[in-house]
C-alpha cells in the first residue's frame, strides 16, 4: 500500500445522523439532512466522514442494538437515500465509514428470535447461551457495561444469554463459523454499495472464554467507579482468539481497493496496538484515545506521543482521535489555552496524520427541530480545521441519550 492511501492522511469527521442535520422538519437527523451539509464539510477539509449506525433498530441503545444490518432505519430515510449520499461523497472527492455493531445484535433480530424459540433451532449457537450455575443463579460472574449480571435467564428454553451491554443486546457468538460468514457478507453487501471501510464498534469484545471463568476481582477498584469497574474483564474482553476473527474481517476488506478496517478498542497501548497484527494484517487503524484520555497539559501529551509511537510495530500506522460520540466535549477543550499549546505541539511534531473528530454531543441536542437544523457543533468543527491548516499543509439527533449510554464511560 502507498504511503499517499487516503486514510493515512486522511481528517475523518463522525456524524452522529440523529442530531446532525434534520431535513424534513420532525426534529430529527437524517441521511438527506447529511446530503445537505457536504459542502461544509468539503469547506472544513474533511476527508472522510465516519456515520454512526443507521440500520434498522428499535432504538434501546440508539441505533447500536442491530434489528437488521443490510436496511436503512426509516427515521433515517431509505436505501436510495444511502445511494445518493455515497454518490455525493464520493463526487466531492471524499469517503464514507460506516459503523459496523458486530459484537451484539437486537433482542428482536430475526437471527435472536429464532435462536430464542428453542434449545434445538438452527440458530441457537448463534448466540452465546449457558445453563444456570448450581445454585440456579447466572453461570459467572461477568458484568454488564451498564451495570447488572451480564446474563439475562430465558425462562422459555431454562438458560442465560449473555449480553455485554443492555439485556436488549445479546451478544453474538462469534466462535460459531456460521455467524462470522453472515457478519462478513453484511460486510460485503454495503462494501458493494461503495463504502470505503468501517469503524468496528468494540472489537476487543468479540471473542469470550471458552471456559466461562469468573473474572478476577479488580484491586484498583474503589467506590464511586461503576460496577463493570469492579472486576478486571480478563474473560470477557481481549481474548487471543479475537485475533483470528480481526484476521478475517481485515481480508473482507482487503477483498476491495483502499479500504479501511478501523477498530474501536480501549485497551493499555502494549495491547492496543496488538490489534495491527503481527503481520499488519488486522486493524489498520487501532484506535488510539490519548487525546480523549489524557490530561490537557503540554508535557503529558509530550510524552504520551513518545511511549504510543514507540510502542507501534514496525510500519504500524498512528493516528489520533480527538473526539467522539462517548466523548464528544474534548475537542471544545481546543478552544482553552493550554489545550491550544498542547494542541500546537501534536500537529507540529506529529503533522500529516489521521485525525478523528466528532460532531456535538448527541445527547447535549434540543429536541427541537430548530436546534437540530443547524450547522452541526462548530467546536468540532474548529478542531477538524485547526487539524487540516497543519496536518494537510499542501492541500488547501441523538435529541437526548437513554440513561443507559450517558454515563457511560470507554464503552463503545
Amino acid at each position: 500500500m502507498t504511503e499517499e492511501v487516503w486514510w493515512k492522511r486522511g481528517i475523518v469527521y463522525q456524524i452522529y445522523p440523529r442530531s446532525f442535520q434534520d431535513s424534513d422538519g420532525d426534529g430529527i437527523g437524517d441521511l438527506k439532512g447529511i446530503r445537505s451539509r457536504l459542502d461544509y464539510l468539503q469547506w472544513l477539509g474533511v476527508d472522510a466522514i465516519w456515520i454512526s449506525p443507521i440500520f434498522v433498530s428499535p432504538m434501546a441503545d440508539f441505533g447500536y442494538d442491530v434489528a437488521d444490518y443490510c436496511a436503512i432505519e426509516p427515521v433515517f430515510g431509505t436505501m436510495e437515500d444511502f445511494d445518493a449520499l455515497i454518490a455525493d461523497v464520493h463526487a466531492r472527492g471524499m469517503k464514507l465509514i460506516l459503523d459496523f455493531v458486530p459484537n451484539h445484535t437486537s433482542e428482536q433480530h430475526p437471527w435472536f428470535l429464532e435462536s430464542r424459540s428453542s434449545r434445538t433451532n438452527p440458530k441457537r449457537d448463534w448466540y452465546i447461551w449457558h445453563d444456570p450455575a448450581p445454585d440456579g443463579g447466572p453461570p459467572n460472574n461477568w458484568v454488564a457495561f451498564f451495570g447488572g449480571s451480564g446474563w439475562e435467564w430465558d425462562e422459555k428454553t431454562g438458560q442465560y444469554y449473555y449480553h455485554a451491554y443492555l439485556r436488549e443486546q445479546p451478544d453474538l457468538n462469534w466462535r460459531n463459523p456460521a455467524v462470522r460468514a453472515a457478519m462478513f457478507n453484511v460486510m460485503r453487501f454495503w462494501l458493494d454499495r461503495g463504502v470505503d471501510g468501517f469503524r468496528v464498534d468494540v472489537m476487543w469484545h468479540l471473542i469470550k472464554d471458552a471456559e466461562f471463568r469468573d473474572n478476577p476481582p479488580n484491586p484498583d477498584y474503589r467506590s464511586g467507579l461503576p460496577e463493570v469497574a469492579s472486576l478486571v474483564a480478563f474473560y470477557s474482553t481481549d481474548r487471543p482468539e479475537v485475533h483470528e476473527v480481526v484476521r478475517e474481517m481485515r481480508a473482507v476488506t482487503d477483498e476491495y481497493d483502499e479500504r479501511i478496517l478501523i477498530g474501536e478498542i480501549y485497551l493499555p497501548i502494549d495491547r492496543l496496538v496488538t490489534y495491527y497484527g503481527e503481520h499488519l494484517d488486522e486493524a489498520q487503524l487501532p484506535f488510539n484515545f490519548q487525546l480523549v484520555e489524557d490530561g490537557w497539559d503540554a508535557e503529558e501529551i509530550w510524552n504520551s506521543l513518545n511511549d504510543y509511537e514507540a510502542a507501534l510495530p514496525n510500519g504500524g500506522w498512528p493516528n489520533w482521535v480527538l473526539s467522539n460520540h462517548d466523548k464528544p466535549r474534548v475537542a471544545t477543550r481546543i478552544g482553552r489555552p493550554q489545550a491550544r499549546v498542547a494542541m500546537m505541539l501534536l500537529l507540529t511534531a506529529r503533522a500529516r496524520r489521521p485525525f478523528i473528530t466528532a460532531t456535538r454531543s448527541p445527547w447535549r441536542m434540543s429536541r427541537s427541530p430548530s436546534n437540530t437544523s443547524r450547522i452541526p457543533g462548530r467546536p468540532a468543527s474548529r478542531a477538524i480545521s485547526a487539524a487540516t491548516r497543519s496536518a494537510r499543509p499542501c492541500n488547501g439527533s441523538r435529541a437526548q441519550a437513554p440513561a443507559s449510554r450517558a454515563g457511560r464511560r470507554g464503552c463503545r
